[in-house]
């Protein structure tokens, strides 16, 4: 490649990478907030809600979350609900949002 072909091809990659994903009700979601949600999903969400939201019998199935009630999966996060205890002292606001940018997104797959 020339220098200008590999300035090119770069470029297109780092557009690819910072295309924002959709979620259902038309949110945008950087492909780095979804992979920081996976990895917090994966850290502290997979043991009971069961490895990318497929284990059928763990608790709340996530992937049949309404993507219209952000505001009810921050707060059942931050303040805990039934079985779950509240996780406000170890996630931060920017951690939530990118649980739900993984949630939303990995819904349609």
């Amino acid at each position: 490649m020339t220098g200008k072909a590999e300035r090119l091809a770069v470029g297109a990659l780092l557009a690819a990478l910072a295309t924002p994903l959709f979620g259902q009700d038309g949110e945008k979601f950087a492909e780095d907030q979804i992979k920081q949600g996976a990895a917090i999903y994966a850290q502290n969400c997979a043991p009971c809600h069961g490895p990318r939201m497929r284990d059928p019998d763990a608790a709340f199935d996530l992937r049949k979350f309404p993507p219209d009630a952000k505001g009810r999966f921050v707060n059942s996060i931050m303040k805990g609900k039934n079985q779950m205890p509240p996780w406000a002292d170890l996630l931060k606001p920017a951690d939530v949002d990118a649980l739900w940018a993984y949630v939303i997104t990995e819904q349609k797959q």
